[in-house]
């Protein structure tokens, strides 16, 4: 995701992920109150965020778990624990701009920080790495939360580029539409890098612990309709770059050359690996239909969308 702060950096154009993260806030505290309690609480509650990106949406959703687990342990007449929140992404990832956005630590007891909302009630830390493989200690977290970003492969596979491979995706720079041995690798590579991530987590974990995992989806069982995902990157991003193309901006070749590494999962997909794996037990899988990926503040402003045919910029 593009970093800093400017008018085309993920802060200020993630509000699709919001949306769509907190309307199935719901299910995360269902998820939430299958957490085992600690008893005593003698060690922190660690939170980790995985695949967090650079913006305030991952801040929200770590504030809504310290939140609801903060709750539980009250109801239950315990005092809370303390809380540590672990933000990972890629190296790559803008860590200064998400840190800029975290407000300081605050209060001199938990109760306190929680009843400020100008402070954080939890220490926090960035943990660059791919999640795809190991990047906590053995038996260290006890709730993983990721949103939109295990559709993201580690890499695109090798026989999709290659000119020599039935699965060469020649004039197409997404899985969408593309043949079965294209749909074939990508599954491929799909479930191979769910298990590494599953491997890795199932380590980390801390017994009684959770995880809460939103990805892209799809419906149908058919790989080559990539669903909502599809019409995303398999429409609107084929079609910029046939545009470049024809315009002789870039070559053919160079389109070619170039693939997205997203694969939207059935939920026959995600379960098998989850099943052959045997880590872990699944408590609920399901779509949820989160509307358009498209959000913007002005619709009908072409300078926010785009001009229509025949409508100019002022």
């Amino acid at each position: 995701m593009k970093g800093g702060k400017g008018e085309a950096s993920y802060v200020n154009n993630s509000q699709a992920q919001a949306q769509h993260a907190r309307s199935m806030l719901h299910l995360l505290r269902e998820t939430l109150d299958g957490v085992r309690l600690q008893s005593p609480p003698d060690f922190p509650f660690v939170v980790a965020d995985l695949g967090c990106s650079c913006g305030s949406n991952t801040i929200y959703m770590v504030d809504v778990i310290i939140q609801h687990m903060t709750k539980r342990y009250e109801a239950a007449g315990c005092d809370p624990p303390e809380f540590s929140a672990f933000f990972s992404d890629l190296p790559s990832n803008d860590f200064n701009t998400l840190f800029q956005l975290l407000p300081p630590y605050g209060g001199v007891s938990m109760e306190e920080c929680l009843a400020s909302n100008s402070h954080r009630s939890y220490f926090a830390a960035g943990v660059p790495g791919s999640f795809y493989y190991r990047l906590f200690p053995a038996k260290s977290v006890d709730v993983f939360y990721s949103a939109f970003s295990l559709h993201w492969l580690s890499q695109v596979p090798d026989v999709v580029l290659d000119k020599r491979s039935t699965a060469y995706n020649k004039g197409r720079i997404f899985i969408h539409g593309a043949s079965e041995s294209t749909a074939t690798a990508y599954k491929k590579q799909f479930q191979s890098d769910l298990a590494g991530f599953l491997r890795s987590r199932s380590k980390e974990m801390k017994s009684g612990g959770s995880m809460f995992l939103v990805c892209l989806g799809r419906t149908c069982s058919d790989p080559t309709d990539q669903g909502g995902a599809g019409l995303l990157f398999g429409t609107h991003f084929q079609d910029a770059w046939d545009d470049l193309v024809q315009e002789g901006l870039i070559t053919s070749e160079k389109r070619d050359n170039f693939n997205i590494p997203v694969y939207a999962p059935s939920l026959e997909d995600f379960k098998e690996v989850v099943e052959a794996d045997g880590s872990f037990i699944v408590n609920k899988l399901e779509v949820f239909r989160g509307g358009s990926p498209l959000v913007v503040n002005h619709p009908d402003d072409a300078a926010e969308i785009g001009p229509r045919p025949g409508q100019q910029l002022s």
